[in-house]
């Protein structure tokens, strides 16, 4: 213990040490309280939303139902879907900044309305988000650099390192004291305003119990690869340029040419070109004889093959079949779409089992409920909720029955999916692992630290 007061005591005296911490405990709190206030407020928007919402669909019920018209309802009435934020949304929020969190849509074709909330300007998203994630995957690494990249050298070059070694307990005990010391505040530096904000938010103890193990893991591992260079007996200059070099190829480079590689062996097509495929195949129906529209959606929908057949003119129920049939052409593109994205999610996770900044990523955002899998479980809510508005509306539009006020007030509701804790193990593991190997390797370096390095 006296040993650990000792170190504490020389670290304090450092004032850019000390100044280091600091700024990385501010910058932390910063990414925090920005990422609470963005969760709020996407919050605030939810709520503002149903509420309007409720209040257009009361104004809309007895216009829409004068007639007692299904299909002018299902034509008109926008119904909300919305995809809450969870409470750990705040340490990374991930595609909540690209892709909508509220969503409106009515009984057409489901495809063109999924993806619309795509054609944003991407230079809106181009900086990013000052989030915790950023903090941990990018700055952190950094400051552990500044502690330890002269923790050997610093103290050759001031003349000190042959007494230092001559003192009893000196070699691997103190190295591994002094950077355990600087690694240690740092990572409470970053922990510390996660637990609080984990606590403002009410995240459950086992998902914040996850973040602060990835964040420890992360912290071990830049740790290790620091304390590796800086006992290789260079000069810190050296070590200093080397540690930005591991920093960049690790942080930036790799992970870059990593997505440009999926981005070539995974091929994934826009969701916009989904949009595009199903407006073409329903416009084209306008083109097409009505009675086969109606005899390919009999095919697929038999229950309705016995109503009534088709006037002369302008039906509804043509209409919407032809809708339906949209959905279902561009069906096997929907799932190529979806089955790419999963085989890029898999080959990211996989690179990040190597990349320690792409696995911490990862798991901070399946933590937050901010990934594609949590967008994609989103879709799928939308995507049951709009089966069960066409299933609704179909018996009057096919039946030819009277839509009145009291059939619009028992339009479903959308409700959302209850939220489960879906913690990335395999993610964690490596991490864990990663850091345990660059520890040993650290440890082991520490020991060979002699006198002859003080030459």
């Amino acid at each position: 213990m006296n040993a650990w007061l000792h170190e504490w005591r020389l670290l304090s005296r450092s004032r850019w040490a000390v100044a280091a911490l600091l700024l990385l405990l501010a910058l932390s709190a910063v990414a925090v309280v920005s990422g609470l206030r963005e969760v709020q407020r996407q919050r605030d928007t939810i709520a503002r939303v149903s509420d309007l919402q409720n209040q257009e669909l009361a104004t809309q019920a007895p216009k829409l139902t004068r007639h007692g018209d299904a299909g002018t309802v299902g034509y008109y009435a926008f119904l909300g879907t919305w995809d809450a934020p969870s409470p750990a949304a705040f340490l990374a929020l991930g595609l909540r900044d690209a892709t909508p969190y509220v969503l409106r849509v009515r009984a057409l074709a489901l495809q063109s309305q999924l993806h619309e909330g795509e054609t944003y300007n991407p230079e809106l998203a181009l900086a990013g988000r000052f989030d915790l994630a950023f903090v941990a995957v990018y700055l952190l690494p950094l400051f552990l650099i500044a502690l330890l990249y002269d923790l050997v050298s610093s103290e050759r070059q001031s003349g000190r390192l042959t007494l230092l070694l001559a003192l009893p307990g000196a070699g691997r005990p103190l190295w591994l004291r002094r950077a355990g010391l600087r690694a240690g505040l740092a990572a409470v530096c970053v922990v510390l305003p996660v637990l609080a904000g984990g606590w403002v938010s009410g995240m459950p103890a086992a998902a914040l119990a996850a973040v602060v193990l990835a964040l420890l893991a992360y912290v071990a591992c830049w740790a290790g690869l620091a304390l590796l260079v800086s006992l290789r007996g260079a000069r810190s200059v050296a070590n200093a340029t080397a540690l930005m070099g591991c920093w960049a190829l690790l942080t930036l480079v790799l992970p870059t040419l990593g997505n440009a590689v999926l981005n070539r062996a995974v091929p994934v097509q826009q969701g916009v070109a989904v949009m595009l495929a199903q407006r073409q195949a329903v416009h084209g129906a306008w083109d097409l004889s009505r009675e086969d529209t109606m005899a390919r959606f009999f095919r697929s929908h038999p229950q309705w093959q016995q109503t009534a057949a088709l006037p002369a003119g302008f039906h509804w129920k043509w209409y919407y079949a032809s809708q339906q049939l949209g959905d279902e052409r561009v069906a096997p593109q929907v799932a190529a779409y979806r089955q790419a994205l999963l085989a890029r999610q898999q080959a990211t996770e996989a690179l990040g089992l190597a990349l320690p900044g792409v696995g911490l990523q990862a798991a901070l955002h399946r933590l937050a409920g901010t990934d594609l899998l949590a967008q994609l479980a989103y879709q799928d809510a939308i995507t049951d909720f709009h089966t069960r508005l066409r299933q609704q509306l179909y018996p009057y539009l096919f039946e030819e029955r009277r839509f009145e006020v009291e059939d619009f007030a028992r339009l479903p509701r959308f409700v959302p999916p209850a939220s489960k804790l879906d913690i990335p193990v395999g993610a964690l593991a490596a991490l864990v692992l990663l850091a345990t190997l660059m520890l040993a390797c650290a440890a082991r370096a520490a020991g060979r630290v002699a006198h002859r390095q003080a030459a």
